[in-house]
């Protein structure tokens, strides 16, 4: 039997091109494998930005609104104002509180200025007195000796007259000696009595003027509660006026002019325009390929034909554990389910991915997302 070479050729054709497909579609996927694995990407991301809730540090009504919703604002433009004339006020009477106080420490040190100097005279006086005592003192001493010899020879000499030995005008000159010492003696111990008087006298204004120089320490220790004061209403006043804090969008504003703010009720929500994320949550095979530094892609989907560059950031260490598998973690003992599954699916970790050129009105917090992971 004779074998046809012609319908041979399109078989062998045919088997060689089933081959090549094979082997490329063999290629494709390990290629695709590859990229996924070393170029990790995820269409489950999401733009994300910092934002911080405004809230009025002070009471009051709402004077004036300067922002709309989802406008734009530049770092330092007037948000909002609140009405300051109570802290106007409140300011114009710690101030002069202050004042009064400094006044009132003023006059104590004039006072206490002459106080000081009524201690120095009081001193003074003091060693004067002390000086005038111990002379009244040596008086007194010489005084009562001079008497007692007086007195002594007038003891003596009497005796003496019944017997003739001495005359009566001896006697008469020892009495009246006798008598003007004692007068003398008397004389001495009122010397003595006024110069003590006058030193306790001394003493007394000394402890007075004293006394009176220690009422400075209480106003003084004042300063610092009324300087505080001053500050703090200050600090009121000025939170009147609120200014943004950086570049930023107004969004959930819901208030009005008119309406009365209290502290830290937000008002509206400032969102950081200085700074974008994109946060892609990749499974947990692919971290080993991701890190910090690398360089991505970002698609956003409300212009998918732009890309974005960016740096990773960070990437998550944690996220809630699945209950369906570790059961609940509470007091006591953990709550372990009882059933088994058997398709385990992998567990996402987010990766922080700073967007470099963002464009503003592109970008919006929450807005869908597409991170590729490039190999720098």
């Amino acid at each position: 039997m004779e074998i046809d070479s012609t319908a041979t050729i399109p078989r062998q054709l045919s088997l060689w091109v089933s081959i090549g497909i094979v082997l490329a579609a063999i290629a494709l996927g390990l290629t695709v494998l590859y990229h996924a694995n070393h170029s990790p990407r995820t269409d489950d991301a999401e733009v994300s930005a910092n934002f911080i809730g405004i809230a009025p540090q002070v009471d009051g009504p709402l004077i004036r609104l300067n922002v709309k919703d989802n406008q734009f604002v530049k770092k330092g433009e007037l948000l909002y104002e609140i009405d300051e004339r109570p802290y106007q006020y409140a300011l114009e009477s710690v101030i002069s509180e202050q004042a009064a106080l400094e006044g009132q420490i003023a006059d104590e040190q004039r006072k206490i200025a002459a106080l000081v100097s009524a201690v120095s005279v009081a001193q003074a006086n003091i060693h004067s007195s002390e000086a005038a005592v111990a002379n009244a003192e040596r008086g007194v001493a010489r005084a009562w000796a001079e008497w007692n010899y007086a007195n002594n020879n007038l003891h003596r000499l009497e005796p003496l007259l019944a017997k003739q030995f001495v005359t009566v005008d001896q006697v008469d000159k020892a009495r009246s000696s006798e008598t003007a010492q004692a007068a003398a003696l008397k004389q001495a111990e009122s010397q003595l009595q006024a110069a003590q008087a006058e030193l306790n006298s001394a003493v007394a204004q000394h402890e007075q003027a004293g006394h009176a120089v220690t009422t400075l320490e209480p106003l003084i220790n004042q300063r610092g509660a009324k300087a505080a004061a001053v500050k703090k209403a200050k600090y009121n006043l000025d939170n009147c006026r609120v200014y943004a804090p950086f570049d930023a969008l107004v969004t959930n504003l819901t208030i009005s002019e008119g309406a009365y703010t209290h502290v830290g009720e937000q008002v509206f929500t400032l969102i950081d325009a200085r700074t974008w994320w994109a946060i892609g949550n990749f499974r947990e095979g692919q971290l080993s390929h991701i890190k910090p530094g690398m360089r991505a892609d970002v698609y956003v989907m409300s212009k998918p034909s732009v890309r974005f560059s960016g740096v990773v950031d960070s990437v998550g260490f944690g996220v809630t554990p699945n209950p369906d598998v570790v059961g609940k973690l509470e007091k006591g003992l953990p709550d372990v389910q009882r059933t088994l599954n058997w398709v385990h699916l992998a567990s996402r970790y987010p990766v922080r991915v700073r967007v470099e050129n963002p464009t503003p009105d592109l970008f919006r917090v929450g807005e869908s997302a597409v991170v590729t992971i490039r190999k720098n």
